[in-house]
């Protein structure tokens, strides 16, 4: 049998390359993309700007005539603009909708092709928490990543009579660079919002992509999972 390949939008750095490293150790043949920066050690790599159609058709004619067809899309490129509505301009809240959510859409809407001819696959989108329960300052973040809920669960109506399912993994805070430069009396809200009281690593949110892209979540579809530390619960 041929080595299953596995697709990561964004997957150079943070959580994309967690992601990336653990569908590694799986046994995927994984191939990530990014905009912008260099490649990996250790991973095959394409240039991928989620936000042009072209960019994504030529990042999959490359992944598909050097590899072969990817069978799990994980779409976790996105970006922040963060601030209050009353002064966020038109252009930082569409530049994150056009990542975020159009720019999964795009992947997903071109990986579906293949997948199709495979008549198996897992679509997975990186999501958040604050798509469910909002955040002050990230109207445009919080939007494109509810989006995200929507757009999978359509997919996976569409899809799973074909064997693919179509799913959201949603984040809490997760141990980045960007959380990183958050002041420490910031960062002791958050914990003291958290029920498990700590942030996550990404690893684990890696984890549990891993265990979805898996055989064992066969019968997952259409599920927001939560990686949060409680945070979210009930929504």
């Amino acid at each position: 049998m041929t080595q299953p390949i596995a697709l990561v939008t964004g997957g150079n750095r943070g959580i994309g390359l967690a992601i990336a490293q653990e569908l590694k150790t799986q046994g995927f043949l994984v191939v990530v993309s990014h905009r912008t920066g260099s490649a990996p050690a250790g991973f095959d790599s394409i240039i991928m700007d989620v936000t042009s159609t072209q960019s994504v058709e030529d990042g999959f004619i490359a992944i598909e005539e050097k590899f072969g067809t990817p069978e799990v899309i994980v779409a976790n490129a996105g970006i922040t603009r963060d601030g209050l509505a009353m002064r966020m301009s038109d252009e930082d809240f569409l530049d994150v909708i056009d990542t975020n959510l159009n720019g999964a859409f795009r992947v997903a809407r071109r990986a579906t092709r293949g997948l199709l001819k495979l008549k198996r696959g897992r679509l997975i989108f990186v999501g958040s928490v604050v798509g469910s329960v909002g955040a002050a300052g990230q109207i445009n973040y919080s939007a494109s990543k509810s989006g995200l809920v929507g757009m999978a669960r359509s997919f996976a109506k569409e899809l799973g009579t074909r064997g693919i399912t179509s799913n959201v993994i949603a984040p809490g805070f997760v141990e980045t660079d960007m959380t990183a430069e958050l002041d420490e009396k910031r960062r002791t809200e958050i914990e003291n919002a958290v029920p498990l009281a700590r942030f996550c690593s990404a690893e684990e949110v890696a984890g549990v992509v891993a265990f979805i892209a898996s055989d064992k979540a066969a019968y997952i579809t259409g599920a927001v999972i939560p990686v949060d530390g409680g945070l979210g619960m009930g929504h």
